[in-house]
């Protein structure tokens, strides 16, 4: 009888230890897009933004390792398969990191579909960084602006050894990108040739970006404080906001967002002509 009492007790202690250490601010897990890939291969991060459910949290579930993001204040609207979201001034989701893709990055590939139809200087993604690991304030983004007419696109890196800005700038703006229709684009970097190539609606930009003798990056987990769709890496203080702020480092993607993908790995032409005659 005592030591049934005993593990009588024993049993209820487990039970209120495993209650009291569920984290209880995380949405149950639901429907949500799932991707074919598994968590151990290259595709490293996956929002689909097609969750139909009344908490934002889970309509912007990472569909790699199930990781919700802290915040999602943008409205959900119609993207180029299912659902997308629509940047909003002052607004962006915000995740803890991007998984494992800042440790198995060598070589990559950001894949994302975007609409917009205005000049502005805006971010569709970041990885913010430690206050003192770069003036930028970032390890990584995604910058659009310029006008309408002439389109620029600016890709930064910032690594373990230097940094590189492939730029598609001038004569190599990418044209018709502001139209406001949905619009694919993959940045492809290879660490063998240490060449970046841009990938519009399925086709190869005729200007490619090279970081010269660079190899594989190195990316600094340890230095990357969040992952941020929808904003640059740096914050407005709320005195900005209240005197409607403007700042390129700063600034939120105003136009829509749909199928954001991180892979640590250069895919080849044809996984991204899959990506982009697929919709995904």
């Amino acid at each position: 009888m005592k030591n049934k009492i005993i593990n009588i007790i024993g049993g209820c202690a487990m039970a209120l230890f495993a209650f009291s250490c569920q984290d209880l601010d995380r949405p149950e897990l639901g429907n949500y897009p799932k991707d074919a890939a598994l968590p151990g291969g290259p595709l490293k991060f996956y929002v689909a933004f097609d969750g139909t459910s009344s908490n934002p949290l889970m309509n912007a579930v990472d569909s790699i390792k199930a990781k919700f993001p802290s915040d999602n204040p943008l409205t959900s609207i119609d993207g180029i398969s299912a659902k997308g979201v629509q940047g909003e001034k002052y607004k962006y989701i915000k995740y803890t990191s991007a998984n494992d893709f800042a440790q198995t990055a060598g070589s990559f590939t950001v894949s994302v579909w975007m609409q917009k139809n205005q000049q502005r200087t805006d971010h569709i993604f970041s990885m913010p960084a430690a206050s003192d690991y770069h003036w930028s304030g970032g390890s990584m983004f995604l910058l659009t602006e310029g006008p309408v007419s002439g389109p620029v696109v600016k890709f930064f890196v910032k690594d373990k050894t230097g940094e590189k800005w492939f730029e598609w700038v001038g004569a190599n703006a990418v044209n018709g990108l502001y139209n406001g229709q949905w619009h694919h684009l993959a940045f492809v970097y290879d660490g063998s040739t240490s060449v970046m190539t841009l990938y519009v609606d399925g086709q190869p930009h005729s200007f490619k970006s090279e970081w010269a003798n660079h190899g594989n990056i190195v990316l600094e987990p340890s230095k990357i404080t969040a992952l941020k769709i929808g904003a640059g890496p740096q914050e407005f203080t709320a005195t900005e906001i209240a005197n409607n702020g403007d700042d390129w480092l700063k600034n939120s993607f105003v136009g829509g967002i749909d199928q954001f993908r991180m892979y640590s790995s250069a895919l080849t032409a044809t996984e991204v002509q899959t990506l982009f005659t697929k919709k995904k």
